[in-house]
């Protein structure tokens, strides 16, 4: 697979096109941003970590019926990756309040909700990836009604699977983000599923295992980043 010219660098990523048109390059970087890239920093090893963990986290789902845009690891920081029509709609899955939840409607952070919360976000930096809800995307046409249903069940079946999967593991899957995109025709989850965009917490310690290090200056980021590396790949 020939990796050909860059196409889109992000916070954490950048994207090639390859000699196949259907497929992309991704390549995780060490570069750590918080609060719409007002922060920035490095976790040194990140990309590698996130490579490995985002490939078996998106394995564990495909096997399980989830399709997703990954398709092989190539390298330490590489995965072949299906190029989607991006859907400008971040997914976020709440399962234990934290974060901005916690700050928005007053409640404690480490209350577990009962029963899932979905929030949508509109993917747009300049913005600052406001919040919005169903009235909103069907003004701005980010999705259609079928999609979204498409989107819904998949995030609530990915909080499912992972949900389970991180809990064998000694984690508990507090939050986390997801991204879908078009491919001939069918919905998949793209992106990535790493402790970036999860937020995970050792389950008898209730020890933070993700990008909050980095966020409230906790110390331990590269180490936490290690533990669920251990934890997800062995």
């Amino acid at each position: 697979m020939e990796r050909r010219a860059r196409i889109y660098e992000g916070k954490a990523k950048i994207l090639y096109e390859t000699d196949d048109p259907d497929l992309l390059v991704q390549y995780f970087k060490d570069d750590a941003t918080a609060f719409n890239a007002q922060k920035r920093g490095t976790i040194v090893g990140k990309g590698v970590m996130n490579n490995r963990i985002s490939a078996a986290l998106l394995t564990h789902l495909a096997e399980h019926g989830v399709p997703t845009h990954f398709v092989k690891l190539l390298s330490d920081r590489e995965m072949l990756v299906k190029r989607l029509q991006i859907i400008k709609i971040e997914v976020v899955v709440r399962n234990i309040v934290a974060g901005s939840l916690s700050k928005r409607l007053g409640l404690p952070e480490g209350q577990a909700l009962v029963e899932p919360v979905l929030e949508f976000f509109y993917k747009d930096d300049a913005l600052g990836d406001p919040m919005i809800n169903d009235y909103h995307i069907r003004m701005l046409r980010l999705a259609s009604g079928t999609e979204m249903e498409a989107i819904v069940d998949g995030a609530f079946r990915v909080n499912e699977l992972l949900t389970e999967y991180f809990d064998r593991r000694g984690i508990m899957l507090v939050d986390f983000k997801l991204e879908f995109g078009r491919y001939r025709g069918q919905i998949l989850l793209g992106d990535e599923i790493t402790p970036d965009g999860c937020r995970l917490w050792e389950k008898e310690t209730r020890e933070r295992l993700d990008k909050d290090r980095f966020r409230r200056d906790l110390g331990g980021v590269e180490e936490a980043y290690a533990e669920v590396l251990r934890r997800v790949c062995g």
